[in-house]
């Protein structure tokens, strides 16, 4: 019996959804938070998506360079949607 409970513990565990992490932070120019969904791989070059709390809507953004300063993380981006460059300070 208690393989059986076993079993189908380990079952239900490979079926439910897995929990996803954000990756928090705010825009130093608007003041407002934004929201990077994990899955996006925020190194120069790559194309990834933020949600701007400000504007309540998702944005792609290109990252254009990530430098660690001190407890947070300053991540340049441009703003496909703006043509402007955003400098995000994100939780470390």
């Amino acid at each position: 019996m208690n393989a059986r409970i076993t079993t189908l513990a380990l079952l239900l565990a490979a079926l439910s959804p897995c929990v996803a992490m954000a990756w928090d932070g705010y825009d130093d120019q608007s003041g407002s938070s934004v929201e990077i969904d994990q899955g996006n791989l925020v190194r120069p070059g790559e194309t990834i998506e933020l949600y701007d709390y400000g504007t309540s809507e998702y944005r792609d953004v290109q990252v254009e360079s990530v430098e660690r300063n001190g407890s947070s993380v300053e991540v340049e981006v441009y703003d496909y949607d703006s043509g402007e460059y955003r400098t995000l300070d994100m939780e470390d």
